[in-house]
Order: structure tokens, then sequence, then C-alpha cells
């Protein structure tokens, strides 16, 4: 290691202190800086200036300058040049590059908590005395890009029996024009009752191929022995599910399904009717939800026909979750779960506005999917391994391919 002497007469130290704090840092750091470039090039080229010893390996060649930022503000270097031997090296460049690449990882976690662009290139400004564009901003984000592909492409091990899918839209520019991108998400729950967000993915939009194409690729990175879906009714949706999943019963997310009947109504009558609807949907067996479902459908009938059509014909997918035990309704009856993570999704985004391109959208929204996946991991798991394997061991697996099996008839015809 170098060896290093820093001397300051009276002027100097008279001037530091008649300048600001952050000045007089700056130029003890510069200074300090510049004596070590110095001792480096001495013990490299093993001589003095204008020093002639056998050791000596090259000579001097005058200086460069390079800025550094630091985290009292930008600094500039004079950095020694060498001919007639090997080029100079220095390990001040070395921490910089750590430095730096921390300040990046800063920057992209900045934004993956919802700080917009514009607020991070202003921190940055203040704490470094360097100013940074948003388009910089937004290219530090990409240090993510790895990190979250692996967490995308990750092998699915063991069994997912309930998955949940939805999808969320964002603004994207693309060709000169602003459209509107799916943002295709999977949640799901392993055999030992842990949530994970399985999978994710970002398409034109929602349709039968890009659907079909998003389970595709569940399927293709392990995903097996789900024993049912739920979702809203989508017509992508249920088309992939009876190709992809065919003998797995679609659960129509009981939270849409009311809606849809809801909007269907006159409004004076919108109130009461979801009031009752959310009586059927409380039942403790099928037989009784059907006959709260033939009384309200006996009730509303005059006042808003299109709406009552609307239940008698989703109520079977609707109370697909009857055939489980009553304490795991509550988690697969909805697709409330992944609701709740999309308006999340929506808040982080809210920063950014209109995404520059697909891969800031992907790179952004994964982010937040790998933090949200983590949080899952540390809740408490809703079942126990024992009791699903209690449910598979019993007639539960055969009513849960019936029921598939008269969805897919229903749909075929």
């Amino acid at each position: 290691m170098a060896q290093l002497n820093i001397t300051l007469n009276q002027d100097e130290i008279l001037q530091l202190l008649a300048n600001d704090r952050d000045s007089a840092f700056k130029k003890l750091l510069q200074d300090s800086l510049n004596s070590i470039l110095k001792a480096e090039s001495t013990e490299q080229l093993k001589a003095e200036p204008y020093q002639r010893t056998e050791e000596r390996t090259g000579s001097r060649n005058g200086f460069r300058d390079r800025p550094l930022t630091t985290r009292i503000g930008q600094i500039t270097l004079k950095v020694p040049k060498h001919r007639d031997g090997e080029s100079f090296k220095t390990f001040v460049f070395d921490n910089y590059c750590r430095s730096e690449a921390a300040l990046i990882v800063t920057m992209a976690e900045m934004c993956v908590n919802g700080v917009s662009t514009r607020k991070v290139s202003q921190v940055m400004e203040t704490l470094c005395g360097k100013s940074f564009s948003k388009s910089t901003v937004s290219e530090a984000c990409k240090e993510l890009d790895e990190k979250i592909k692996e967490f995308r492409e990750r092998p699915l091990t063991g069994e997912y029996p309930f998955m949940t899918i939805d999808a969320t839209y964002f603004k994207v520019r693309e060709n000169s024009r602003v459209i509107s991108k799916a943002l295709m998400i999977a949640y799901a729950t392993n055999s030992e009752g842990h949530r994970e967000i399985i999978g994710f993915g970002v398409y034109r939009n929602e349709s039968k191929e890009t659907w079909n194409d998003f389970l595709k690729g569940l399927k293709a990175r392990g995903l097996t022995g789900v024993r049912m879906i739920t979702s809203d009714a989508h017509e992508g949706i249920i088309d992939a599910i009876s190709k992809q999943f065919p003998d797995v019963p679609w659960q129509r997310c009981q939270f849409h399904f009311s809606r849809n009947i809801t909007q269907k109504t006159p409004a004076r009558y919108q109130k009461g009717l979801a009031s009752e609807l959310q009586d059927m949907f409380n039942c403790k067996t099928i037989e009784a939800a059907r006959k709260r479902r033939d009384e309200i459908i006996a009730d509303y009938k005059d006042v808003a026909e299109e709406a009552m059509a609307c239940l008698d014909e989703g109520f079977e997918a609707a109370m697909t979750v009857m055939v489980l035990p009553g304490y795991l309704h509550k988690y697969f009856r909805t697709s409330n779960q992944i609701e709740r993570l999309n308006k999340e999704l929506k808040r982080r985004s809210k920063v950014i506005g209109v995404f520059p391109n697909e891969d800031s959208l992907m790179r952004l929204m994964g982010a937040v999917l790998m933090e949200r996946n983590d949080h899952l991991a540390s809740l408490r798991c809703m079942f126990k391994a024992s009791t699903l394997n209690e449910l598979m061991a019993s007639d539960l697996p055969l009513k849960l391919v019936k029921i598939a099996k008269e969805q897919r008839q229903l749909l075929a015809a």
C-alpha cells in the first residue's frame, strides 16, 4: 500500500474555515484523493517524479481530469497518466464503481417504492451535487432486470391446489403511441397453505389466445396439482381454463358476480339486492343457497329481469367453492386477494403515469410483485398440509372433476 502524507499550510486552513462546511469537506476529500493517486503512481513506477532508479518501470505523462460523485458532492480528480510501461491503475475508482452501483440500486428502489423519477432526480442532486435526468433514473432501474427475470421464470415445484388469476391495465408508450397493456398475474396457494405469486406477464390485451399462452407458460414451469381456479368471467380466462386445465373446476368470483348482477338492476334496488346476494353466498349448504337464489329471483324478476337472468345463469359457477369445507370458503370464493394486489400495483404506478416501454412496466411491476411475494411468505398458512391430505383422500377430488366436466359441457353447448 502506498504511504501517504497530506499537509495543509495556515492559509489553506483559514481558507477552508472561511468556506461553508460542504465546500471544506469537498476540498479536503479532493486533495486527499489526489494525493493518493500521486502516491499510487509513485508506487507503480517505483520512482518519485524526476527520480532516476534502476527499478523505475516507466515515466509520467501528465494528468487527466476525472469527475467523481461522492456523498458530499462532485469533485474533480487529477488522474496520472503513464507511458513506456503499464498504464496507471488505482483502487479509488474500484471503490467508485461500487459506490455508483449502490447509488443505482438506491434510485431503483426509490422508483419501486412509488417515488417519481423527477423527485428521485432532485433527491440525488441534493445528496450528490450532480443532476440525474429522468432517463438516467429509469435506466438505473435496469439493474433489477436479472433478479426479476429469475423470479418470474423460477421453476414451480410442489403442488398448487388453489389458484387465482386476473389482469390489470397500464398505459405504455409504443411506436409513438400510448396504448393500454394487460399485466396478467397468477396468485396461488401451495399444498402447505402458503400463498405465492407464481407468475406474471405483459400482454397486448386479454383474449383467448393471450390467456391460453399465459397458462401454458405456468404449466411449462411445472405448475401441477391445481384443484380450483378463481377468476372473473372474462371469456378469455374461461376458454383458457377449459383447454389448459380441463379437469379443474372454475370458481366465478362472487364479488364480480354480485357486481355484474346489481349493475343490471335499477339504482333504487341495488343496495337491497346486494345485501340479499351476500346472504345467499353465506349459506351453509348448496341446497340452502339454491333456495335463497330462487327467492331472490321471484322477488326481483319483475323489476330486474336481465339481472335475474344473469343470476340464474351464473349461479352454479359462483358456488363451486361450496364443495370445500366452510372454513376455506372465504379464501377462494372471490379474487379479492389479487384485487388488493392490483390496487397496490396501481398505486405504485401513479408516479410513472405512462411507462416509456414494455420493459419498464415489467421492471417496476415485477419488483413490486417480488416485494409482495416476500410479504406473503411471512403470513400464516391458510391450512396445514395434513388438512389438504385428508381432503384429497376423501371424495372431494371426484366431486371437483365432476363439476369441471359439467362446466365444460355447458361451455360447449
